[in-house]
């Protein structure tokens, strides 16, 4: 990686493998992140990278932008150029779709984002604000500069939207549904603070799975075997399958960080007549449990929901963890005690008859998700006075 100076104290590169950076750099930078995760970790994009799930052949050309001081790393951004827009939960396709209608090329763009993972974090990777700052400013340059028709950076915290704001982006919101410990004991516990209707449905969701004579064993990473995750990963294809669609990660990635993460990892199996039917991946840290991929080889009523949420909330009361992330969208997941939380993008259009166009369209779209949002909270699945709790 080739290094130039940007200021006095500052020289600036752009990394095309994380392993120019190094795990210590990069670690030791992360572990200063207020809004850090697992996905961060040099880990979990070094697994992407090295297994080629996200790689030049698969539209994820790696150019981390670096900022050094000496020799130690104060700043660093995840950026992607992407030929596509697959893998990413924010979704762009009609942007493309008019720059190519009206003959421009839409790809590639830059992309700072944990390809295939709509989870919340830290983008900009930064020792101080001035840093953080001056990240965005060069990946602006770099968009710029390279020809590029846009640059996104996606779920970022909010905390981090007035460096977007005041570096000239746009701001996209989007919607996603968490689930939230309240100091619960047990499952029950947790029942015991919905509505009637919504308590009731799900404990006969649950019957219904255990009356088909299906039961389920939580693994943690550190004890999974490979077969554990050849299992896993024939499931995860599965799903893909089933929506006429290609997964986007490989067994080289998941036994990777099988290997590597094993302590931010569970694996939760559900067998039937002593057979395994299905599974699902769950990431972890002190505070929060990320669902993140489920399949089955046979289907029955209801294990979707008991496999990728019911299970999972269980293992979040018994770890104390306090938030469950299921994922990307999904309105269902309200009656099932998920409530709404308003996520972050930011986008710079070099082309300024798009991205006036773009903006008209961001303004309707957010008035939109801040109704939809109001109304979702208007329907909570709790009871209106916690302190009512029937079982």
């Amino acid at each position: 990686m080739e290094l130039t100076s940007i200021s006095q104290h500052y020289r600036m590169g752009i990394a095309t493998s994380l392993s120019e950076i190094g795990r210590e750099q990069w670690e030791t930078l992360l572990n200063v992140q207020t809004h850090r995760n697992p996905f961060l970790s040099y880990a979990f994009l070094s697994a992407l990278e090295e297994s080629g799930s996200a790689s030049a052949k698969t539209g994820w050309r790696t150019c981390f932008i670096t900022i050094w001081e000496a020799k130690e790393l104060v700043g660093a951004y995840p950026v992607y150029e992407k030929s596509h827009s697959y893998g990413e939960y924010v979704f762009d396709w009609a942007w493309a779709d008019a720059y190519h209608r009206y003959g421009h090329d839409y790809y590639p763009k830059l992309l700072s984002a944990i390809p295939f993972t709509p989870v919340t974090g830290c983008r900009a990777l930064a020792r101080s604000p001035q840093i953080q700052a001056l990240l965005i400013d060069v990946f602006k340059q770099m968009t710029v500069s390279g020809g590029f028709s846009s640059c996104h950076t996606l779920f970022f915290p909010e905390a981090d939207l007035e460096f977007y704001q005041n570096a000239g982006f746009l701001i996209r919101t989007g919607v996603q549904f968490h689930w939230k410990n309240q100091d619960y004991q047990c499952f029950d516990d947790f029942l015991a603070s919905l509505e009637a209707k919504k308590r009731k449905n799900i404990r006969a969701e649950r019957r219904k799975v255990a009356e088909q004579g299906i039961s389920f064993l939580h693994i943690p990473g550190t004890e999974a075997t490979p077969e554990d995750w050849q299992f896993f990963k024939h499931c995860y294809d599965l799903t893909y399958r089933n929506h006429h669609s290609t997964p986007y990660l490989n067994l080289p990635f998941f036994l990777t960080i099988g290997a590597e993460m094993a302590e931010n990892i569970f694996l939760i199996f559900a067998y039937k007549d002593g057979n395994r039917i299905a599974a699902s991946l769950l990431i972890y840290d002190q505070q929060r449990l990320y669902g993140r991929y489920w399949g089955c080889i046979e289907s029955y009523p209801c294990l979707h929901f008991e496999t990728a949420y019911y299970q999972a909330i269980e293992l979040c009361i018994e770890q104390k963890m306090a938030i469950f992330e299921g994922g990307a969208q999904g309105e269902h997941k309200m009656a099932r005690g998920f409530l709404p939380e308003k996520t972050w993008s930011a986008h710079l259009l070099t082309r300024p008859e798009f991205s006036d166009a773009v903006a008209q369209f961001l303004k309707r779209e957010t008035n939109g998700v801040e109704m939809y949002i109001d109304e979702l909270n208007q329907h909570t699945p709790y009871k209106k006075d916690p302190e009512l709790r029937d079982t």
